[in-house]
C-alpha cells in the first residue's frame, strides 16, 4: 500500500510528535527512539504488530490502535521515512566509547552486517530496520529484550544470533550501531542523516 506523506505529516504532528518530537529524533536517553529516516515498510510492520498484540509495547498500544486505519499507517510511516536523521544525539559516551566501539564493529560486521548492511541502513524490503543514528540506550534495550523473549515480533535470525550474546557484547554492539552513519540518499528508501549545521 502507498502512502501520502502529506496526509501522514497531519496524522504524525496529531499522533507522534508530542513524544517522538517534530523532528522524529526522539529522546536520547533512549525512552523514546528516534523515528526519522526509517524504512516504511518497518514502520508499518511494527504499528500493526504493536496493534494486534504481537509486540507488547503499552506505551505505544494507545496511539497505534488511534491510527484508524492501514491507510494511516502507511500514510504516517511514509511521512516518517522522509525525515532526515538527526547526527550524533545518543550516542555511547563513556569513558571507554572508542574501544567499545570498536568491539562492536567487530560484531558487528561479523553478523549483524548480512542483514543491517555494513552501515546500518536495513533492508526495506525484508523489513530490516535502519540502525544507523538510533539511540545507544535503546538499541541497548531492545537487544536485551530480544535475548531474554520479551520482543513477541523479533525475527528468528536474530532471536537465534543474539541469544549467545552477553551483556558486555551487547553494550558494544549497541555503541557501535548508535556511532553509524549510513551515507547521503536522494531517495526515501534508503537512509539518510540530516545536513551538519
Amino acid at each position: 500500500m502507498l502512502g501520502d506523506a502529506k496526509a501522514g505529516e497531519d496524522t504524525y504532528q496529531t499522533y507522534c510528535a508530542a513524544c517522538h518530537l517534530p523532528s522524529g529524533a526522539g529522546n536520547p536517553d533512549g525512552g523514546i527512539p528516534q523515528l526519522a529516516g526509517q524504512h516504511r515498510t518497518v514502520l508499518i510492520k511494527q504499528l500493526a504488530d504493536i496493534r494486534a498484540g504481537v509486540r507488547d509495547n503499552p506505551a505505544m498500544y494507545p496511539f497505534a490502535i488511534e491510527l484508524p486505519d492501514a491507510q494511516a499507517l502507511a500514510d504516517v510511516a511514509t511521512y516518517i521515512e522522509t525525515l532526515c536523521i538527526p547526527r550524533g544525539a545518543g550516542q555511547y559516551e563513556a569513558p571507554d566509547a572508542a574501544e567499545q566501539i570498536a568491539y562492536g564493529k567487530r560484531l558487528f560486521e561479523k553478523e549483524c552486517s548480512l542483514c543491517h548492511g555494513l552501515t546500518g541502513d536495513g533492508m526495506a524490503e525484508k523489513f530490516y530496520p535502519v540502525l544507523a543514528g538510533q539511540h545507544y540506550a535503546y538499541l541497548l534495550r531492545q537487544l536485551a529484550d530480544i535475548r531474554a523473549g520479551k520482543r513477541g515480533n523479533a525475527h528468528p535470525t536474530m532471536v537465534r544470533l543474539i541469544a549467545k550474546y552477553d551483556n558486555a557484547q551487547l553494550v558494544a554492539l549497541s555503541a557501535y550501531q548508535a556511532s553509524l552513519a549510513t551515507r547521503p540518499r536522494g531517495w526515501v528508501t534508503q537512509p539518510r542523516f540530516c545536513a551538519p549545521e
